[in-house]
């Protein structure tokens, strides 16, 4: 028998990171729409260039990834459409992904259109910005080419996204957690 904690833990509603099948992110993206569930498909423009002609075209900014935000049930019904193959699990549990890292990531794109998406960024000194229009995001600084990187990571794509920011632009403070 579900004790009353299971039975709130099925109903409260969690960030979850969903693995679909290659090139098919928009298309679940309309399907979750369709059944009424909460999700989140962060994108980008990318100029891509043809023999004759240059198109901006809108890109995923995780390819094969889209994000829910459901409780139990929501997630078994994503979980059941064609394109959907699984949930990000970790040691066999799907795993959640905190809200503030949704936040930071809507907020990031939001505010800058030069997005960059790299495998595992090496890590760096932890930041909190306090100054200019992404204040509030933290992430990692790197160097590159004279100016800072800020590296917003969620880790359980193993993957990162950074935004390039002029040296001087925002005042970084250092997080000590």
């Amino acid at each position: 028998m579900e004790t009353a904690a299971e039975i709130k833990d099925e109903k409260t509603k969690y960030w979850y990171a969903l693995y679909v099948k290659p090139r098919h992110e928009f298309r679940v993206e309309t399907e979750l729409k369709s059944l009424e569930i909460e999700n989140y498909l962060p994108t980008f423009i990318q100029v891509k260039q043809w023999s004759d002609r240059k198109k901006k075209v809108k890109e995923p900014l995780f390819k094969g990834y889209i994000f829910i935000y459901a409780n139990t049930q929501e997630r078994y019904k994503a979980l059941a459409t064609e394109s959907v193959i699984k949930t990000v699990s970790f040691q066999g549990k799907p795993s959640t992904i905190p809200e503030w890292e949704i936040n930071n990531l809507r907020k990031m794109l939001e505010g800058n259109p030069d997005v960059y998406v790299s495998d595992k960024i090496k890590i760096g000194t932890h930041v909190k910005i306090v100054e200019g229009p992404m204040a509030g995001i933290e992430g990692v600084v790197y160097r590159h080419d004279n100016d800072e990187m800020i590296a917003i990571t969620i880790e359980l794509l193993n993957r990162s996204v950074s935004v390039q920011l002029p040296a001087g632009s925002v005042t970084l403070k250092i997080d000590k957690k």
